[in-house]
């Protein structure tokens, strides 16, 4: 079991070399908020063969609402209604024996019942579907509120891009280069118990800090996963990126 080095982590960014993405997308208004947990606690929350991906010491759980838009086929145009909507995932990092390191989601809300049907089949990840909203005001503020169905509370987020300093890349060995340069995902069937991967490619976000005002961890709670306490330790915001995905890849049978 190898811990990713830097390189593998920088090596992750590359395009796949003669394959043509499955799909093309653009994530919208992101919002990364992080929490620091115990490994000994949270490697336990995954499946055999994974391995947490630490940063000084701890491992990082993520809530990240966003907006989903222009989502289409390579090559074709995006349908309306149909190619925009929400997202909200919690998700932390991992890597294999190899020390590949990647994304691996405990659940993923989207407001869009095909894209909930779509995602669970042809990627193997736990989509929920779930009533969504997000509103921008003219003071930049994004009111952004997920209610998973079953359950009775609203997940609700309030937050600003703060606009004092550019956008800037994070640097090769800093907590944001771990928690944002993220190519990588790791993707569970339990029916047939097959694991996939999948990639994506996109230039490297560009975050800026974030105004806070309502935060929830709800998403995490929705889960059943371990209490996160507290606000968040680490948090940004990202306006847009346009990102290519390809198609998984059967590791079981490889």
């Amino acid at each position: 079991m190898n811990p990713p080095s830097l390189t593998q982590r920088e090596a992750a960014r590359t395009r796949p070399e003669h394959e043509r993405p499955a799909m093309r997308q653009t994530w919208s208004e992101l919002l990364f908020l992080h929490w620091k947990g115990d490994p000994n606690v949270w490697t336990r929350t995954l499946p055999a063969g994974l391995h947490l991906d630490t940063h000084d010491g701890a491992a990082w759980i993520g809530v990240v609402p966003f907006r989903m838009d222009r989502i289409r086929p390579y090559a074709l145009p995006p349908l309306p209604w149909l190619s925009w909507f929400l997202e909200l995932n919690v998700r932390t990092y991992v890597h294999d024996d190899e020390g590949n390191p990647a994304v691996w989601f405990y659940s993923l809300d989207t407001n869009r019942w095909p894209a909930y049907k779509i995602a669970r089949s042809a990627f193997k990840l736990p989509y929920f579907h779930s009533s969504m909203r997000t509103r921008r005001d003219a003071g930049g503020w994004i009111d952004y509120r997920c209610s998973r169905r079953g359950e009775n509370e609203s997940a609700n987020f309030l937050y600003r891009p703060v606009d004092r300093h550019p956008a800037i890349e994070a640097s090769p060995g800093t907590l944001e280069f771990f928690l944002l340069e993220r190519y990588f995902l790791f993707s569970h069937d339990p029916f047939r118990n097959r694991f996939y991967s999948g990639q994506v490619h996109h230039a490297p976000y560009r975050f800026r800090e974030v105004e806070l005002k309502q935060w929830s961890m709800l998403p995490a709670k929705w889960d059943g996963l371990p209490p996160l306490e507290g606000p968040p330790d680490h948090s940004c915001a990202v306006e847009a990126v346009d990102v290519d995905l390809f198609a998984l890849r059967d590791l079981t049978a490889s």
